[in-house]
């Protein structure tokens, strides 16, 4: 009998990320990964190029001044934080530590594909709770919870739809969670919300022992290439991925730029004001063609479409890759009626407007 890959493994769709490149454009506008259009901090950049100088060292495998910086940037013990390589890392490893073949995973409608993509070669089972329009439902989300559940997914805000629940709302998901139940909130988005009732959930990590918040250095900090995640959570959650995380899951220039990305608040506050004026501006222009755009939080639009012919998802997706613009089909998520469109520079998203306008909405 020739050699096979697990079914669980063969059954799965693979994750594909936002494309890069376009046939007949040089340099095209990606529009389609939510990174950050100004790069990143300088500082970053040059922290990343001087560690280049330890290449033939393995990097300090706990990332102890990563730890550090971040732990003074947000007011948390360094102790309990924990890096990979990237929040995926992250999610893998939880679900490696807490999730034995045949108990399940609860995530909402719309969540975040590689909870799934993770869970499964486990043989965990995934229960998907239907969202109340396309906010996730907490009492949807504890109706899926039995005995069996060992994990709950919550990414707060959410991708691709960039709503949100706020922290009462998440706080009421927790308390009615049996204790065997780990939540996990990703606040991967959480630097660009700005709402009063909104919190990435640290103070649950710091009060409960079975909560875990998981950020990201690829969004607002602009490192997505280098990889940086971190997690914060309870001394032996950390201990358990500490024992299951590869040795040097976090190389060395990723390290140093993180570390001086946290610190430079000058252009993450750049980075965020930008984003929360152009997002304004790109949905009200967008609303203003007669298409609905979600009420969301982070660095991207979910614009919803007609199946009308010409003016459909599908249509405006090859439209807007004629012009140069590659947007983010969302069908992957059960959304196929939609585009998901970052918040690029200002000329950025002006060009991808006037493109969008050239099909004529009125």
């Amino acid at each position: 009998m020739p050699l096979h890959a697990l079914k669980t493994v063969l059954d799965i769709e693979p994750y594909k990320g936002g494309e890069a490149s376009l046939p007949g454009f040089a340099k095209p506008v990606k529009l389609a990964s939510n990174e950050n259009p100004f790069g990143c901090s300088p500082k970053a950049k040059a922290a990343a190029i001087a560690a280049l100088d330890n290449t033939a060292l393995y990097p300090e495998g706990r990332a102890s001044k990563l730890c550090a910086a971040i732990g003074a940037r947000h007011g948390l013990d360094p102790d309990r934080i924990l890096c990979g390589a990237g929040s995926d890392e992250i999610f893998q490893l939880l679900l490696r530590a807490y999730l034995a073949p045949g108990e399940e995973i609860v995530q909402s409608q719309y969540a975040f594909l590689m909870y799934r993509i993770f869970a499964r070669p486990m043989g965990g089972v995934v229960r998907t709770a239907k969202n109340a329009g396309l906010r996730a439902d907490v009492d949807a989300l504890l109706a899926e919870v039995n005995e069996k559940t060992r994990i709950v997914f919550l990414d707060n805000p959410n991708n691709p739809t960039g709503t949100y629940l706020p922290m009462s709302e998440v706080r009421r998901l927790h308390a009615a969670l049996p204790d065997t139940v780990m939540l996990v909130i990703d606040a991967a988005y959480a630097e660009y919300v700005t709402r009063d009732d909104y919190s990435a959930g640290a103070e649950l990590a710091e009060a409960f022992d079975n909560v875990v918040m998981t950020r990201t250095f690829s969004k607002i900090h602009g490192l997505a290439a280098l990889r940086v995640g971190w997690m914060y959570g309870p001394p032996a959650v950390i201990d358990a991925l500490n024992k299951v995380r590869l040795p040097f899951n976090v190389a060395t220039p990723a390290q140093a730029a993180a570390a001086a990305a946290i610190e430079d608040l000058a252009f993450a506050e750049t980075s965020r004001a930008h984003n929360e004026r152009e997002r304004a501006r790109v949905g009200a222009a967008i609303t203003s063609f007669g298409l609905d755009v979600a009420d969301g939080v982070g660095n991207f639009v979910l614009v919803h479409f007609t199946r009308e012919a010409g003016r459909s998802a599908g249509d405006v997706d090859q439209h807007l890759r004629s012009r140069g613009y590659i947007v983010r089909p969302v069908g992957a998520y059960g959304l196929p009626d939609a585009l998901r469109i970052s918040i690029g520079t200002d000329a950025q998203n002006s060009g991808m407007l006037e493109a969008l306008a050239e099909i004529g909405w009125r």
